[in-house]
Formats: structure tokens, sequence, C-alpha cells
């Protein structure tokens, strides 16, 4: 084999292996705040948006927080959903443009437009905190985390490796 070939089979291989290695796959990832090496990946969420739900400590009602990724990877809360009145529950006069409305039993606040980097949560026991995307079934939690662990969920840039071989939710 010729020096060139040699040189070409090198830097081809170097890039292969950079791309694997390299971040460079975008997903949401949900981890456990304290020890970040239990983690999970979501590529759905950025196509399709994911919802919080929770049971409402005070008036025991669902409550649906629904999440999109904006185009410079924030976590944007678009919309709330819920069933009766609580401690926590926004007043739509307390957001500017928020829109509310009520069908049946479920009144929504629309239009929130809240932007930021990463959510940090604790996962409830009796809150039932879940998530879902799209379409999807409400995934509990706690099937992934123990109850009262501290959570970050945010958009995260990891290499192909990774997102091949680590864990999905």
């Amino acid at each position: 084999m010729g020096s060139l070939t040699k040189k070409i089979t090198i830097i081809l291989l170097t890039f292969t292996v950079a791309a694997f290695f390299c971040p460079a796959v975008n997903v949401l990832e949900v981890c456990n705040r304290k020890n970040t090496l239990q983690h999970y990946y979501s590529k759905q969420a950025l196509r399709k948006g994911f919802v919080i739900s929770y049971t409402h400590s005070v008036n025991k009602g669902r409550v649906h927080d629904y999440y999109k990724v904006t185009n410079k990877n924030d976590l944007e809360l678009y919309k709330t959903e819920f069933v009766s009145y609580g401690a926590g529950i926004p007043e739509p006069e307390e957001i500017t443009g928020a829109i509310f409305s009520v069908d049946g039993n479920t009144y929504t606040i629309s239009n929130i437009n809240r932007k930021m980097k990463q959510l940090v949560m604790a996962v409830g026991l009796i809150a039932n905190h879940t998530i879902s995307f799209g379409n999807s079934e409400e995934i509990k939690l706690t099937d992934y985390f123990p109850a009262q662990t501290s959570i970050i969920i945010k958009i995260k840039k990891i290499s192909l490796i990774s997102f091949i071989f680590g864990k999905k939710i």
C-alpha cells in the first residue's frame, strides 16, 4: 500500500471515528440531577413536543403542561390544561398575551410562550408525573426514576454512538 493510500485511509478512519464520538445529534435528555449518568433520550420530542402531566397537590385534578422545542433549542411552555384552579395555576392576566378558554370541564391557557433552557422538577409519587410525546401514551416517570428524584429535562447534543446505544424513553 502506498504512502498516499495509507494517509487517505488514516484520514477517512479518523473522520469516521470522529463522526461516531463527536456531539452531533440533538435529543431531549431527561436525567437525574444528582447522578447525570442516569439519563434517557428522546428524539421524538424534538419533532412532536412533549407533555408533562401531573396530579395537582391541592385540587387533585390532572394538569397537562405542553412544551415544544424552539429553533434555538430552548424548551417553550406554550399551553397548560387543567380541570380546576389551585395553588400555582397561573391566572391568564398574569401572562402577557395568554388566551384563556373553557371546553366542558377543561380550562386551557394557551399562548404562554415561556422559554427556558431546562426544566428542573422532582418526580412525585402522589403527583404521578408522566411524560408523553405527540400522541403517544403517557409514560410514568417513576418507571425511570425513584419518587422524589430531582430531574432535569433539556435539549442536549450527543454523539451518534451515545444515541445508538443510549437509553431511550
